[in-house]
């Protein structure tokens, strides 16, 4: 019976992290099968996807519908904001199950209720748009290839530089993914001078090696403020998971006097490029 319970739990299990698979197989731009109407899905970072819904007519693009798919917490939602209803109010569908399709629904929109992908191959999509009873609609969607992927002449960059935005790896807005940290008053209370001295001389000496390994982009103190903010920084890595490690290495963190909260950003992927002017215009070492 034990063993029999194991099976049971395993099995359970495995089920529940299959429903909060993440579904990054949208990324790309999707045509409906036999439309003019396409489907553009960027990742923005490990729990964030963005995208639209257009139509192309004359080689111009016409946005229908803005997208996104986040997910906090154990909550998987779809946004979906669409021109000329809604009174242009975003609405919200939670996850519901991702095994062999994803599901998002909201039983108290009016239509649709649920929204479905299921991935057929890399290259085709089955899309269904229904109420509670599967009353609908379905189409096919195919991936489209760089060179297939129309492009409005009118939001193209005359001065869009290929080579700098794969060296600074933009997407195709010219942003990125990184990590934003802000630093506040931590739990340690200790009045050792040398002790706090020697923990901030740490911590200036990792935000110079951060520096030098073109990880650390952004530094610096915030003023007095009543929420015990000391300051902030922007990191060039692409997981929380990944920022934390870095400040291990950060003795005022690891010692407690400061604390740090982490988030998701995304900023201009050019940010990194203001750092060889900033190490040319300081007179005293920090």
């Amino acid at each position: 019976m034990r063993n029999f319970n194991v099976l049971i739990f395993f099995l359970w299990t495995s089920v529940c992290m299959a429903q909060k698979t993440f579904p990054s197989f949208l990324v790309g731009t999707w045509k409906i099968e036999n439309k003019e109407s396409f489907e553009k899905w960027d990742l923005l970072n490990e729990t964030t996807l963005k995208g639209f819904s257009y139509t192309e007519k004359n080689g111009e693009i016409l946005v229908s519908e803005y997208l996104e798919i986040s997910k906090s917490g154990k909550k998987t939602k779809y946004f979906a904001t669409v021109k000329g209803q809604n009174m242009g109010k975003t609405i919200a569908f939670v996850l519901t199950k991702s095994d062999s399709v994803v599901v998002f629904e909201n039983s108290g929109h009016d239509f649709p209720q649920k929204i479905m992908y299921r991935k057929i191959s890399d290259n085709e999509l089955w899309v269904t748009v229904s109420d509670k009873n599967n009353k609908g609609f379905a189409y096919k969607m195919f991936r489209q290839t760089a060179s297939l992927v129309a492009v409005d002449p009118s939001v193209m960059n005359p001065e869009y530089d290929d080579l700098l935005a794969n060296k600074l790896g933009g997407d195709d807005l010219g942003m990125k993914s990184y990590i934003w940290v802000i630093l506040k008053t931590g739990s340690h209370t200790s009045t050792d001078k040398n002790f706090i001295n020697e923990c901030f001389r740490g911590h200036m000496n990792n935000i110079q090696k951060l520096v030098k390994e073109e990880k650390m982009i952004v530094a610096g103190p915030l003023g007095k403020n009543d929420k015990t903010y000391r300051g902030i920084f922007i990191l060039d890595v692409k997981t929380l998971d990944e920022a934390k490690v870095l400040l291990q290495a950060d003795p005022a963190v690891t010692e407690g006097l400061l604390e740090a909260e982490y988030f998701l950003w995304y900023g201009s992927a050019a940010l990194p490029e203001y750092l060889p002017y900033a190490d040319k215009i300081w007179k005293i070492k920090p």
